[in-house]
């Protein structure tokens, strides 16, 4: 509701500019007293890597977590672990990505130099949560509070954030872990597959719980180490390559985590979550009242970075055909300043 003052002055203003100032009063909370700091020790969890960390779950990848690692890398097989970044793909709501070819001097007689040097670059006029991408720490919360009790409104600037951007990632020289959810629900006989998906893939709504996990752990008989990245196939990435005769099929629902599982994950202190899904949570939700919950147990109070739209099924049918799920991760984030997400490329080397 806007106060008596904030009317009138609207009101004082052409007309045909009232109806906008009316409306951003509104949505920027009226009178002062709405626009209140949440109390985000009550809100959020803090970190336990201290109260001026911006890192969150990467502070765990020591050099003694990536020489462990390293170990995984015996026959030197990569794996590719993403897709191509290409206009067309799913995205999720209005998110948007447009790719513009810029060539310079193509043309017969415009070349540079006696040389005749020509050359061409790209333009991406997108959003950075397309594709293969990664969550960052800026990228959710509750209320105004982010990872780390972070009141994130005094951060927040018509370009980038202040606190909690891309470029406090540490690493993710780790060791990664790919679980067979698919497998997982075939050997269990509760597979509820898509007839959309071309393979077997896990249904949209189907909840992935701790046990479940545990299960495809024991697939491989590996148990997970701090510092380990978790990735989850559910089959659900086929109708992503299917695009874009699926994109509305894909974005409808997903298979994924429950809230407890997602917990559970973090308990093993791992650093990073990733799926062949665009949310890596169930969707709908368990509880349909709430929005994003596991993005908020993972990002928000513990850290934790997540990986969307991965592409699993290589590096799923490679655990089988050699027997081990592990792999040294090899994923590098652009150290973007501000940022709150990016597409990246993810690699599995065995």
């Amino acid at each position: 509701m806007l106060c008596a003052d904030q009317r009138e002055e609207a009101m004082r203003l052409d007309v045909r500019f009232a109806a906008t100032v009316l409306s951003l009063l509104a949505f920027f909370g009226g009178c002062s007293g709405a626009l209140a700091q949440a109390d985000c020790k009550a809100l959020v969890k803090a970190s336990p890597f201290g109260p001026d960390d911006e890192t969150g779950a990467t502070n765990r990848v020591t050099p003694a977590v990536t020489k462990a690692a390293a170990a995984e890398i015996q026959t030197g097989t990569v794996t590719p672990m993403a897709y191509n970044l290409v206009d067309g793909v799913p995205l999720f709501g209005t998110r948007f990505t447009k790719t513009i070819l810029t060539s310079f001097a193509v043309v017969p007689g415009a070349e540079y130099g006696k040389n005749k040097l020509s050359y061409m670059e790209d333009t991406y006029l997108s959003q950075s949560h397309v594709g293969t991408h990664i969550d960052g720490l800026g990228h959710i919360g509750i209320r105004d509070c982010y990872y780390n009790q972070t009141p994130m409104g005094k951060y927040v600037t018509q370009n980038y954030l202040k606190k909690l951007g891309l470029e406090h990632i540490k690493t993710f020289a780790t060791r990664g872990v790919i679980i067979d959810l698919v497998k997982v629900f075939q050997d269990a006989g509760k597979l509820k597959t898509n007839p959309a998906c071309k393979g077997p893939c896990l249904d949209g709504g189907t909840v992935i719980t701790e046990a479940d996990i545990q299960a495809g752990l024991k697939t491989y008989d590996v148990s997970l180490r701090e510092g380990d990245a978790v990735f989850l196939h559910t089959g659900w990435g086929d109708l992503f390559n299917q695009f874009p005769a699926q994109n509305a099929l894909y974005n409808k629902s997903e298979p994924g985590l429950s809230k407890s599982a997602a917990q559970w994950l973090a308990d093993q202190k791992v650093v990073l979550v990733g799926a062949d899904t665009w949310a890596v949570e169930v969707i709908p939700s368990e509880d349909t009242t709430e929005a994003f919950p596991v993005h908020a147990v993972l990002l928000t109070d513990n850290g934790i970075h997540i990986v969307e739209n991965v592409r699993t099924d290589l590096i799923v049918a490679q655990a089988a055909n050699i027997k081990r799920s592990t792999f040294f991760l090899s994923m590098t984030v652009p150290k973007a300043v501000g940022t709150t997400g990016t597409f990246i490329n993810i690699e599995a080397i065995q």
